[in-house]
């Protein structure tokens, strides 16, 4: 974006992320850890990067640990506003609670999605056409899980199609859950009424033949990290290099004050953090991450995993395809496949658990 060239954007975070539990049980979505940093951070530095300085978060579920970690959004060199929702009011709703700051053109973005979707080339995109809204779309493989998006040949949107039967599919393309709008949009929705923007806004704006076009975008990264599979394939693309992020300069990276012991195998992919300590013996294959303070004592096996802070694996155990909240702690000689263990989690000896969830605090027992 050119110099000078300001915006502000509105990130919807305040769903309960229900499709994620018991992750996020204690850690609302927003603030789970992707590459040891909080999801959230990632999204405001693609927003950074295209010139956006002012952010307001929209916020309901465990809203204080958002602000407990990025402030005023000074240290980023941005303004960041919180504003609370009393209750659930839906896309559309969330955005009309903030209308008092949306006094110009703005982002808005679902807070489940991740892109590197170019919005520099977006908003020239939307100010040439002289659009009221313009709304990011991403092709994807199995377009009939999405609503689709229909488009004129100049891009303006011709139709939405929910839940397409198989002769409906005549595009790939979908609801990036990026969009731009001006102002004018919020005159089409009601104060504090729950309100989808998809559903019910945008066919307000096509219903009164406004000016509402689509951006296409078939190159960037896009994911919807709504449950856990793809928050573990987020996780992992970012890794590997297969979402275009800062990655890793090479295929072992520890952090200050870790220790590896000389006789450990770490291979392919593996992020550690600070303060860890992996034990002799030890096998890590990547891709892996590992928050701070994580130790992973001797003979122990980990492939595929994601582990936040202070997890703590005893002797001789192996967990594969799982992710591990803060501070569980594995005993010794337990095996833990596919799984999601919430904070706390007490997992004791010799344990056997695959295609489990776990609520946080819970002490298991043989």
């Amino acid at each position: 974006m050119s110099a000078g060239v300001f915006m502000k954007a509105l990130i919807l975070v305040g769903g309960l992320g229900t499709r994620l539990r018991p992750l996020t049980i204690n850690t609302p979505k927003a603030m789970m850890p992707v590459l040891n940093r909080p999801f959230m951070a990632h999204v405001i530095d693609h927003l950074r990067k295209h010139g956006v300085d002012e952010i307001i978060l929209t916020r309901g579920h465990l809203a204080k640990q958002m602000e407990s970690y990025f402030g005023d959004g000074s240290k980023l060199g941005i303004t960041i506003r919180y504003i609370d929702e009393s209750r659930p009011l839906g896309t559309a709703g969330g955005i009309k609670n903030c209308e008092q700051y949306l006094n110009d053109t703005f982002f808005a973005l679902n807070g489940d999605v991740f892109s590197t979707i170019n919005l520099t080339e977006m908003l020239k995109a939307h100010r040439g056409k002289g659009a009221v809204a313009t709304i990011a779309l991403t092709p994807v493989e199995n377009p009939s899980a999405f609503g689709l998006v229909e488009t004129e040949s100049d891009g303006r949107i011709k139709r939405f199609i929910e839940k397409p039967k198989p002769d409906e599919m005549t595009t790939d393309m979908i609801n990036a859950g990026c969009y731009i709008l001006e102002p004018e949009v919020l005159g089409y929705i009601q104060h504090d009424t729950v309100t989808s923007i998809e559903r019910e806004t945008f066919q307000s704006l096509l219903k009164n033949h406004r000016p509402f076009y689509a951006y296409n975008d078939r190159e960037s990264y896009w994911i919807d990290m709504g449950n856990r599979d793809k928050y573990c394939q987020l996780n992992m693309d970012m890794l590997t290099g297969r979402c275009p992020c800062p990655a890793l300069s090479s295929g072992v990276q520890t952090g200050e004050g870790t220790v590896v012991d000389s006789s450990a195998k770490l291979e392919g992919r593996v992020v550690v953090g600070n303060n860890c300590r992996i034990g002799a013996g030890v096998t890590i294959a990547g891709p892996a991450i590992f928050g701070d303070n994580c130790t992973i004592s001797d003979n122990s096996f980990i492939g595929n995993a994601v582990f936040w802070n202070g997890v703590k694996v005893g002797n001789n155990s192996s967990i594969d395809n799982s992710i591990l909240a803060d501070n569980c702690l594995v005993s010794e000689c337990s095996r833990i496949s596919t799984s999601a263990l919430a904070d706390g989690v007490f997992i004791p000896s010799s344990m056997i658990l695959i295609d489990s969830q776990i609520w946080p605090g819970t002490i298991l027992s043989n």
